[in-house]
Parts: C-alpha cells; structure tokens; sequence
C-alpha cells in the first residue's frame, strides 16, 4: 500500500509532542471502519477490580506518554505505519459501576471493529475486560490460542461470591469456549496464594500450561519464548498483557503489584519474539497511573503497544 503522510504520527521536529495530544501516537481520530489494519481502543473501566482502583485512567495515561513514541523501529526494521494504516478508536462508553452492561458494550464495539478486519489493540482498564474482548474475538475467529504475561492466573471461580472480576476471566473464557487451552500459555506468575495449587489448577483443570515466574529464571528466557512459540504454534492468537508481569521497580502504577518480576528489557525480548504468531488482538491492562508519579508504568504501556503494532508491521513487510 502507498504510503499516505497523513497517516504517520506529526513529527516532534515540528510539533512539540505536548501539542495535537489525547490519541495513541498522536495517530488519527477513526472515523470510519474502512481500510485500516489496526485500531486502538481504551477501556476506561475499573469496576472489576479488587483491591486498588484506578485503572480506568490507564488509557488516557497510556495515550498521553504516547506522544514520546517515534514510527520506526530499530529492532524491527520497520515503520510502524509505512505499510500499515491505523488509527485511535478512542473510548468504549463503559458504565462506571456495572460489569455485564459494560461487558456488553465492549463486546458490541470491538465487534464492528473486528468484524471489519481491523485488529484491535486494546488498552484497559482492569482485566475483567479480557472477557469480552475474548468473546468479540470468538465471534469472528472462533476459540483462539492466548498468550497471558502476568503475574497472576487471574483462574478463580469466584471472588465475593462474583463470577465477574479481574481475578476469574480466563475461568470463564474457557467455560464459554472462547480460547483454545491446549494452546495457551501462561507466563509469570508469582507471589503468595490462597490456593496453594492454583498453578496446577491452571495446567489439570483447565488445560493451559503455565510457566511461574521462578521457573522462568531457572529455564531462562530463550526456552520460554520457545514453550511460547511451541505452544501457539500457527493459531490465531491472543496476547493479553497485564502490565503487573513486570516487576514494580519498573511498572510501579498498578493495583495489585507483585515483587520479583521482570525487567522492561526482558519484557521487550520476551514480545519481540513472538513476531512470527499469528496475532488477532491484544490487550493492554491494569495501568493505573496515579500509583506512578514517573509515569513509567504508562511509558511502559505505550511501547508495548508500538511492539505489538511493529509486529504487525513486521508481518505485512514480509508478505508484500
């Protein structure tokens, strides 16, 4: 596809990056669901979470450190939007206090989006909303292989006696067909448990495998992006992040924090890897910036977001 100016992000060299803000790099408004290969989405929704709030300021966070983004990336050899079109989506119009509703909502919009081809990169908000993005993406893919970098399984049945919170939608993915067990993975996990056998639950009752994040250090992260890769094979994928999989020296805004995570450069090999999967979507959560005067934790977010749309542009490169 020709490359069209308007659709590169303005240049700090003539627009300061504090101008033209309030769209993931600084890309454009999308007004139509028409020949564009991406989109991103903010969910501004934190109801679902069980300790501290916040997150439904993560998208706004997410877009504002955005700006610091440039289009090409050195590792990849690619600019994100020679090839590609693209363009912010904005908000989901949740409903701040009722999860189905919301759930609802998210579901219907992602749906236009994927339904016209375009794959959404998804910024929450809690990850509750993994659930209905999921079920927008099964509509149209049917069940899908999942990748889950993490630092919790987020597999509970229940918590306060509730099927809907942060802790419990990949139960409920699985329960409602939505993912493909025998090919999710789950990497990261860590910190002190309720169920002391969750990570078994998580590989005998539901059939993921799951790789904590002590097993990672002793495996290294070369074999993990291999069980990765072995895992996925060639599915269609999902990539569901949540940005408490990075230890909190890193990432420290964010509701539920876990010690002895990873390093943002570990994180960035660990994704970059992953670019020959064949990725349908992703999501982005539990950026709650007002943990985070740095605001680290957003910048953080904002370049997982370039990775994953240079690895769409890395894929259509080679393909043409």
């Amino acid at each position: 596809m020709e490359n069209k100016q308007n659709n590169q992000p303005a240049s700090a060299l003539n627009s300061p990056r504090f101008c033209n803000t309030g769209t993931f790099m600084r890309l454009p408004k999308l007004e139509m669901t028409e020949d564009l290969d991406f989109a991103v989405v903010g969910v501004p929704f934190d109801t679902a979470s069980s300790f501290r709030t916040g997150s439904r300021f993560g998208p706004s966070a997410i877009r504002n450190m955005s700006a610091l983004i440039k289009p090409n990336n050195v590792h990849l050899e690619v600019n994100v939007l020679e090839n590609l079109n693209g363009a912010d989506y904005g908000d989901v119009n949740i409903i701040p206090g009722y999860i189905e509703p919301t759930f609802k909502k998210i579901e219907e919009e992602l749906g236009e989006i994927i339904s016209n081809g375009i794959i959404p990169i998804i910024f929450g908000g809690d990850h509750s909303i993994s659930l209905p993005n999921l079920r927008a993406i099964a509509k149209q893919h049917g069940p899908v292989a999942m990748v889950h970098l993490d630092s919790h399984a987020d597999i509970n049945d229940e918590v306060f006696g509730q099927k809907y919170n942060h802790g419990t939608p990949f139960r409920r993915a699985v329960e409602e067909g939505l993912i493909d067990p025998a090919h999710t993975i789950q990497i990261g996990m860590r910190g002190s448990l309720y169920d002391p056998d969750e990570h078994k639950i998580a590989e005998k009752e539901l059939g993921f495998r799951l790789i904590p994040a002590h097993e990672v250090r002793e495996i290294g992260i070369d074999t993990t992006i291999e069980e990765i890769r072995n895992r996925v094979g060639d599915r269609k994928v999902f990539l569901t992040f949540d940005i408490d999989f990075i230890d909190p020296a890193y990432a420290p805004g964010t509701g539920t924090p876990e010690v002895g995570g990873f390093t943002s450069a570990e994180t960035l090999k660990i994704i970059r890897a992953l670019k020959e999967l064949n990725f349908v979507g992703c999501d982005i959560v539990e950026v709650a910036p007002q943990y985070d005067p740095t605001d680290m934790t957003a910048f953080m977010a904002a370049n997982l977001g370039f990775e994953f749309i240079s690895i769409l542009a890395s894929k259509k490169k080679v393909t043409q």
